[in-house]
């Protein structure tokens, strides 16, 4: 008898009846964002390398350790398995001049790829929905889709999801704060581990994410992004709240919120549980006004979020 093949660990088969409840969460997915006027795109699942370099940062662990890329026999391009989904949609608006005819409130369904160890919620091949606002500058359309996630978590049924908020400023008040932050790290460099120690001149913001819990009190006591915010970026932000406080959603400000992608800026948020241990983190995004631009685009404002399918419906699972 052959010998039997089996999957990739960490890329997982989806049979039924599970498959059906992959089917009954991707129908409320698509109901919510026609309500919304969101429009489903499907971008290749294989990009050129340079793409998500470009979009994503050279230190980034995701291009560093993570992504799955490789050599095309064929012409010798490289070439990558996407490992999220934002720099590919805003790829192709630009690639076919589909942005500049208006604003594109965009949405996708599909499956990612980082090469990680596979964990409890962290997966080879996993799943993401992901909406993205290109062309709207305003902190109402950073509102629009932090509510977009609320009113999801609605139809599922889903409790114990909490909102925390931030604001990462602009591309000159991140590196004060950065400056700050290297400054600070270094006086104390003794207290660092290995992560850090390797960040701490590439990505020291990551720094701040850590979950080593002896550097707990080295991090909460760096310098703050927000104290390194001009007028702008605060009244952005207070404009955000300010929607959110008047349809009664509440939320936490969360100074060490940060994103691991460098093309955030402003508003960033994340929807959280307690209930999924430390992959608690169901749906992430931001504003990223420079990334079209980065890409080879006009400039031009950008909001979105992706959220982790597998994720949510461990937590739906729990709830029964």
């Amino acid at each position: 008898m052959a010998e039997r093949i089996q999957a990739v660990k960490g890329m997982n088969d989806i049979l039924p009846p599970e498959s059906a409840c992959w089917e009954w969460f991707e129908d409320k997915v698509r109901a919510l964002m026609r309500r919304y006027g969101y429009q489903g795109v499907r971008v290749p699942i294989v990009e050129p390398t340079a793409l998500f370099v470009r979009s994503l940062g050279e230190v980034t662990d995701i291009v560093e350790k993570e992504m799955y890329s490789f050599t095309d026999s064929l012409n010798g391009d490289r070439l990558s398995l996407r490992p999220e989904g934002t720099a590919g949609v805003v790829r192709a608006v630009v690639e076919h001049s589909a942005l500049y005819d208006g604003g594109k409130r965009l949405y996708y369904i599909g499956p990612m790829f980082r090469h990680e160890r596979p964990q409890r919620g962290r997966y080879r091949q996993f799943h993401q929905v992901g909406v993205e606002a290109l062309g709207f500058a305003g902190p109402d359309v950073d509102a629009e889709v932090i509510l977009m996630a609320r009113a999801l978590w609605a139809d599922l049924g889903l409790a114990d999801v909490r909102l925390e908020l931030n604001s990462l400023g602009q591309p000159d008040e991140r590196r004060a704060h950065r400056d700050a932050l290297v400054r600070y790290f270094e006086a104390h460099a003794d207290r660092l581990d290995a992560d850090a120690q390797r960040r701490l001149h590439t990505n020291p913001l990551r720094i701040l994410d850590t979950k080593n819990p002896a550097m707990q009190p080295l991090v909460e006591a760096a310098p703050k992004l927000m104290d390194h915010l001009g007028e702008a970026s605060l009244k952005h932000l207070d404009a955000v709240r300010a929607v959110l406080d008047a349809v009664g959603q509440p939320y936490r400000i969360n100074p060490r919120l940060v994103r691991g992608l460098d093309y955030y800026n402003l508003t960033v948020f994340e929807w959280v549980t307690d209930r999924l241990g430390a992959q608690g983190t169901l749906c992430g995004g931001g504003r990223y006004d420079g990334l079209i631009e980065q890409i080879g685009g006009k400039p031009a404002p950008a909001v979105g979020w992706g959220l982790g399918i597998e994720r949510v419906l461990e937590l739906l699972h729990q709830e029964g």
